[in-house]
Order: C-alpha cells, then sequence, then structure tokens
C-alpha cells in the first residue's frame, strides 16, 4: 500500500464525516467551537458563506451530515444508550436565534461589470447563484410568480417547522446585495427571456408538479382529493383554511409528513399516513416520522391504493391492497398481494403526496434545451449546464427532488460556472478547493481547543406544549436550544477537522502513540496491500469507505498505519510522543466560490451572448 496522498485537501477533508456528507460542505465543527466561545454572530457566518440560510436550514436541513457524525459511530459499543450524532442542525439553529448584528460583515457590492443574468425562480438555488454573483458586479435578476421570495420553502414547509419571519430575514439579506426581485412574474417563455439580452440564464424553478393517483374513483371525488404539495401551497398562503376530519395521506416523504402534520392542526381528528413500503423504507427522514407518531398520527404499510370510494361525489373512503416484501437472490425488492382481504378505510379527504416531477412546459423544445425520456434537462453534472452553452440548471429543475441544502450546492456550482464562462474561460474546468493545516499546539501538552471527551448524551430540544402547538399552523413547534444547553450539546462534537498529522521523520518508533489510544486506531506494522492490512492491524479496520492513514517506511521498514474510522481525534497520541511527530492541526476547506478565485485570469472579456 501506498502512503497517503496528503498533497490536496481531499484526505483530511474526508475525515472530517460531517463536511464530507453535506453538500455545501459547510465547516461544521469550527461553528460548533464559536457557538461553545458564545460567538454567535461568527458561527452565523462561517455558515452564511457556504449554506446562505442558517436558520431556514437549522430548521428544515434533511441533515446528511448528522448519520456521517463519528459520534454516533464510534459510540456503537455503548451499551448505555442508543448512540447518537452531535445535534449539528439545532446547533446551527442556535447561531441564527442568538447572532448579533451583521452590519459590515455582508458583502457589498462591486461596480457593475456589464453582465446581466436571469435567475427563474426564486427558491434556494436561484438565490444562492444571486448570492454569488451580486457582490461580483453582476446584474442579477430573479423572476418568480409568487409576491415574496422563497420558492418552496415558503410555500410548502408548513409555518409550524418554520416561521416565515424566519424566511423574509434570509431571503431579504440576499435581495439587499443589490438583486432584482421581479415578484408576481411568472415566466412563460424561455425564448423571450434569452431575448431580453441576459448573458446567462439560471432555472431555479423547483419540480412543480405532484405525482398524480390513478384509480378508480379518483375523477369522481376529485373535489375530496387533493395533491399534497399543491394543497400545502394553498394552506401556506391561507387559501384553505380547514380539512375534513378523517384524512388520509398517501406518501412515505417528508412532504407527507408535511401533510399529516397540518391537516391535524386544519382539524383532521382522525389523520392516517398510508405507504406502499415498510415504515423503515419509507423516505421521510426519521425525526418527521417521529414528529408524526409524537402528534398522534397513525402510519400504516403495506398497504396499496385500489379505488376511491364515494356517493354521488362525495368521498367515503378508500379501499387498499394488502401486500408483503419478497426479495429475489440479489436483494431486489418486490411487493406481492398477501392474498387478504382489501382493507377499506373511511376519509373525508385524501392528500396524495407519493412524488413530485419537474414541469418546462415553458421552455420550447426548439431553443437549444434538450431534454431527456423523464422530462428532465440534458445536463453537465459538474457545471449544471445545459445544451444550450448560457442556460444552466440547478435545485429540483435539475436532476429531480431532492433537499434544500443541496439546491444550495447546486447554486454554487452554477455560480462558479456563470463566472467563468461570462469571462471567457471554460465551466468544466473546475479549480480545486484549498485547505489550510494549522497546528493547535500551544505549549508541550496544550492545545488550543477543548480535546476532552463529553461522555454526555444527545440533548433533548424542547417543544411547545402539544395542546397549543396543534391548535395552530403557524405555532412554531421546536423552541431551539438555550445557551446553556446549546454549550453542553456543542461539547459532544469530537472536533474532527483537528486532524492528527504524522512526522516519520521525528518517530522513534517507541510505539507510545499505541499504548495510549483508546481506540487502538493506531498500528506499526510490516507494509502490505490495503485489504490484508487492514486485518492485521490492532484492530481490524473495517469500513473501507474511510481511508487508512499510511506512512512511508521507517528506519526500522515498518509502516505508521492509523484507522481514521474510529479516531477520536482526542489528542492524546500527540501528548504522549516525546519527539513531536504526531501534531494536531486544524483543517480548514475553503471551497470554490464565484469570483476571482475561480478563474484562471483576473479579468478577461465575456463571450458573445447566445441568443435563441
Amino acid at each position: 500500500m501506498q502512503l497517503t496522498d496528503r498533497a490536496g485537501p481531499a484526505y483530511f477533508h474526508k475525515v472530517v464525516d460531517c463536511q464530507w456528507a453535506c453538500p455545501a460542505h459547510t465547516p461544521v465543527p469550527e461553528y460548533i467551537r464559536l457557538i461553545a466561545q458564545g460567538r454567535y454572530t461568527d458561527a452565523y457566518m462561517i455558515n452564511w458563506v457556504s449554506n446562505v440560510f442558517p436558520g431556514i436550514l437549522g430548521r428544515t436541513c434533511d441533515r446528511p451530515c448528522e448519520p456521517a457524525c463519528r459520534r454516533g459511530r464510534v459510540e456503537e459499543n455503548n451499551a448505555d444508550a442508543k448512540p447518537e450524532p452531535v445535534a449539528i442542525c439545532r446547533l446551527k439553529r442556535v447561531a441564527a436565534d442568538h447572532k448579533g448584528d451583521l452590519a459590515g460583515r455582508l458583502p457589498s457590492r462591486a461596480a457593475p461589470n456589464g453582465r446581466r443574468v436571469a435567475c427563474i425562480g426564486a427558491g434556494p438555488a436561484s438565490l444562492t447563484v444571486a448570492r454569488d454573483l451580486a457582490p461580483l458586479g453582476y446584474e442579477v435578476v430573479v423572476f418568480d410568480g409568487e409576491a415574496k421570495a422563497g420558492g418552496f420553502m415558503r410555500s410548502q414547509i408548513p409555518k409550524f417547522r418554520l416561521p416565515e419571519s424566519v424566511i423574509d430575514e434570509e431571503t431579504q439579506r440576499v435581495l439587499d446585495l443589490g438583486v432584482s426581485f421581479r415578484s408576481g412574474q411568472r415566466v412563460d417563455s424561455m425564448r423571450a427571456v434569452l431575448h431580453e439580452g441576459f448573458d446567462a440564464v439560471f432555472v431555479g424553478c423547483g419540480a412543480p408538479r405532484g405525482r398524480e393517483l390513478e384509480v378508480p374513483g379518483r375523477a369522481e371525488a376529485a373535489a375530496h382529493i387533493h395533491i399534497g404539495i399543491d394543497w400545502l401551497a394553498s394552506v401556506s398562503f391561507g387559501h384553505i383554511t380547514s380539512v375534513g376530519e378523517r384524512v388520509i395521506v398517501l406518501g412515505g416523504g417528508n412532504t407527507a409528513m408535511d401533510c399529516c402534520r397540518s391537516a391535524k392542526r386544519l382539524g383532521g381528528k382522525d389523520v392516517k399516513v398510508i405507504v406502499r413500503s415498510g415504515f423503515e423504507e419509507m423516505k421521510a427522514s426519521p425525526w418527521e416520522k417521529e414528529d408524526a407518531l409524537h402528534e398522534g398520527i397513525e402510519i400504516h404499510n403495506y398497504l396499496v391504493p385500489r379505488r376511491v370510494l364515494h356517493e354521488a361525489g362525495k368521498l367515503t373512503g378508500m379501499d387498499f391492497e394488502r401486500v408483503k416484501a419478497e426479495y429475489d437472490a440479489k436483494g431486489r425488492r418486490s411487493l406481492v398481494p398477501t392474498g387478504e382481504p382489501d382493507l377499506f378505510v373511511a376519509a373525508d379527504t385524501v392528500l396524495v403526496a407519493i412524488g413530485q416531477e419537474n414541469a418546462f412546459p415553458w421552455i420550447e423544445r426548439d431553443c437549444g434545451i434538450s431534454f431527456d425520456r423523464h422530462g428532465l434537462p440534458v445536463l453537465d453534472a459538474t457545471t449544471f449546464q445545459s445544451t444550450l452553452p448560457n442556460v444552466f440548471f440547478g435545485g429540483d429543475a435539475a436532476f429531480g427532488p431532492k433537499n434544500i441544502i443541496t439546491a444550495v450546492a447546486h447554486g454554487h456550482e452554477a455560480a462558479v460556472s456563470i463566472d467563468r464562462l461570462l469571462n471567457g474561460e471554460d465551466p468544466a474546468q473546475r479549480p480545486a478547493p484549498q485547505a489550510n493545516l494549522m497546528s493547535q499546539k500551544m505549549g508541550i501538552h496544550e492545545w488550543s481547543y477543548d480535546n476532552d471527551i463529553s461522555i454526555a448524551t444527545r440533548n433533548k430540544v424542547p417543544w411547545a406544549a402539544a395542546e397549543r402547538a396543534l391548535q395552530s399552523i403557524r405555532i412554531e413547534v421546536e423552541l431551539g436550544f438555550d445557551e446553556a444547553t446549546a454549550w453542553g450539546e456543542a461539547q459532544r462534537c469530537l472536533n474532527c477537522d483537528v486532524q492528527t498529522v504524522f512526522n516519520r521523520d521525528t518517530c522513534i518508533e517507541c510505539d507510545g502513540c499505541v499504548d495510549i489510544c483508546p481506540m487502538d486506531c493506531i498500528t506499526f506494522t510490516a507494509p502490505g496491500e490495503e485489504a490484508e492490512l487492514r486485518t492485521r492491524l490492532k484492530a481490524p479496520a473495517t469500513n473501507l469507505t474511510q481511508d487508512l492513514y499510511v506512512s512511508t517506511a521507517l528506519k526500522s521498514g515498518r509502516v505508521m498505519v492509523k484507522d481514521e474510522d474510529v479516531c477520536l481525534h482526542c489528542g492524546l497520541c500527540a501528548e504522549r510522543c516525546p519527539t513531536g511527530a504526531w501534531d494536531m492541526q486544524k483543517m480548514l476547506l475553503h471551497t470554490t466560490q464565484a469570483g476571482p478565485r475561480c478563474r484562471d485570469a483576473a479579468e478577461t472579456p465575456h463571450k458573445p451572448k447566445v441568443i435563441a
């Protein structure tokens, strides 16, 4: 096995599991340390640079960082309680809730550079593009059919999860950077936008069409059956204020969870979620399912809709076929009927949340933008550039429905592509991110970070009283951590970005680091191929997704091998080492964003406009 390549940022970035898992690569441990120090405004700005909407995401993020959190993984053998990750998402909200004045911290607008960019849709992807390009001097125009910016963050996420005031604040912060917002102006022709003389166009209009339910009786009872995302939008804008007492929600994703919890607040007394799959296979986030169950909502599995029952157009309920999961030799699942009688479920209202689709009827098919057989635009997966070179897509409009943080990541990448294109450079040539490694040593046995490993369990977020929260669609359920609880939760972070960096030239092979390591993750052994080497370490390294840290040959011919998977970053190896061969060095990743750092040259003429 070869020496670990530490030349670029990729190796140490991957060790910071939470940041590696985040689509926008938010430096999680960095902002958690700032929260522990009470530096909430600094923590907010660290977030704002990468994920743009800390207050929104601190309440609604799908949290890909948390399943990746090292805290949960290294405590798997803790018999006292189920291991749980650091509450990263809720700590992000703490920074937003307790931040101070941001005046002087936000970027100022550069002199106009004469280039115009249109963003279609005012959701998270478009607003990220606008946030990145407007301070550089671009004239950014955002089009949206609604009166306020936010896209599906405003229309589809219930207010009991995300207060409107938070959306207003964080979307306005982007618009205040000099972005022109054409509210109430729905785009119905791509060709018309291109003929307005924009140098580039970004499409971030989401996936606005919910999938339809196609079963007998659907059309006859249409007045009582609603597409979930449309119904949520109507609730959000106050067009719907009540619902039948008996409600069926079809679907197992987060939209279904938002529908059932909203229905409960609008008068639904008997609310049931019915899904085709098993409970564990539902696409909804685990905490979304837990919240629904906590509010008394039933979830029924392995039921497939057969027909809608009605009397003279009035919905009475639905019949469901009972199915079970069977798996073939390759592990592929199929749902097969059990042969049991169909199940009848009475209902006054049915909400259909079985998926979303992209809809681009406003893009003329002869304007140069190609679409695949699924109706999605044909895009370069790295640059988000369409077959019409100056038109880019991002968010749900690009590759189908995902989540807010993925849309933000798309926006950052598309902004880099647009900036390079309009400066005469190839968008496909992506500048690599950069990283700093800085020693945290302050003395022989002192470090500039807190490396005491807390044994505390995950803190529970307080909720509003159920009898109060269920009375209104606008009462926020989760109240967020107070400062004391936030400090306690921050102590659970293992500082994974403070890396153990090994210098083989000063190592005397005393094995002191091996003896003191609490996780048995350091081994000095004969070199070998990786697969074989993993089996003869002090503790076998079984997680193949996490790299091994391997040195070149030492004086004895052995190599140092460290299993990064279970390292606590406690620094005991560095404290024990008598020669300083181990050091604790903080890595701070700098992802490439639009601007001079993303370009090959300082400034070059932009390409001529491409007009369809």
